[in-house]
């Protein structure tokens, strides 16, 4: 049994050219998809705003229940254990509570807890407290919250820490999201990389046949018996005549219109006289 194993020849010279003649298509899509995630990002995407209060946490060794840690606050790793243990008591139901319960929120522990997040600073004892809001004022008021509640609840469960604010939260001046300039410069990609694709896709698929040299490279076996070419037009090298054919009628429509009347002129002159030579041979 023989395996005949199927190749897809792609001509690189022939899609860079059918990219070059729809350079005009691709260039629109470009531009209308940036246009659309331009629009979208300033008008429809609402903004978010970030205030973030750091907290200063001076620790030679605590405990947590009946578990004992020495760390030492040169060490990187303490510094990572710290922080991972502050988070937790940050996210806990308890801390947020009193959080929503002294800043007078209106929201739900869940809600709030997704606006907050902390991270270590630099991996350093200091960490930060970050919160996410639409309401500029309302993200510097949970955090300021937080760093009032925050030091209370850390000296309750861990034994001999010390809890100090480095830098209060202020009212942040600039959103942080959207990012119109990513917004547009992605939709510029995504409208040239579709487009693009579309070109390419319609080129390959297209399997009409165009010239002589298309038989002679696709069917090579194929003896090739004769060639129609365009007798009537000059510029049309290397075209077949119904394809030239074509061309002209699409830049011509009125040519066989005008032709038609033309020849109905003709005809009528020509029956005119008929009908007077009668005529004048009945007078006779």
């Amino acid at each position: 049994m023989n395996n005949e194993s199927e190749y897809i020849q792609i001509d690189l010279l022939k899609i860079a050219g059918a990219l070059i003649r729809r350079l005009w298509l691709i260039m629109i899509s470009t531009l209308l998809c940036g246009v659309l995630l331009f629009s979208y990002s300033a008008f429809y995407v609402t903004p978010l705003y970030e205030s973030s209060v750091l907290l200063y946490v001076n620790n030679s060794s605590f405990s947590v229940g009946s578990t004992s840690f020495s760390i030492s606050s040169s060490e990187i790793s303490a510094a990572k254990s710290l922080v991972a243990t502050y988070q937790v008591i940050l996210k806990t139901r308890m801390t947020l509570n009193d959080v929503i319960r002294l800043g007078e929120l209106d929201c739900t522990y869940e809600e709030l807890n997704r606006m907050i997040d902390s991270e270590s600073v630099n991996e350093t004892e200091v960490f930060s407290v970050t919160v996410t809001s639409d309401d500029p004022y309302e993200a510097e008021h949970i955090a300021n919250t937080i760093g009032r509640v925050l030091p209370d609840k850390i000296a309750a469960v861990v034994e001999g820490s010390s809890v100090r604010v480095v830098d209060y939260a202020v009212v942040p001046s600039e959103k942080v999201s959207p990012h119109i300039t990513k917004y547009t410069l992605f939709g510029l990609f995504i409208g040239m990389f579709l487009s693009c694709a579309a070109v390419i896709l319609m080129e390959m698929a297209d399997d009409r046949i165009r010239s002589e040299d298309y038989l002679l490279e696709n069917f090579a076996d194929t003896p090739l018996l004769a060639v129609i070419p365009d007798m009537l037009d000059d510029k049309a090298s290397g075209q077949y005549y119904y394809s030239a054919y074509q061309k002209r009628s699409s830049d011509n429509p009125t040519k066989k219109s005008g032709g038609e009347s033309r020849k109905k002129e003709s005809m009528n002159g020509q029956s005119g006289r008929r009908r007077g030579g009668n005529e004048h041979r009945n007078r006779t």
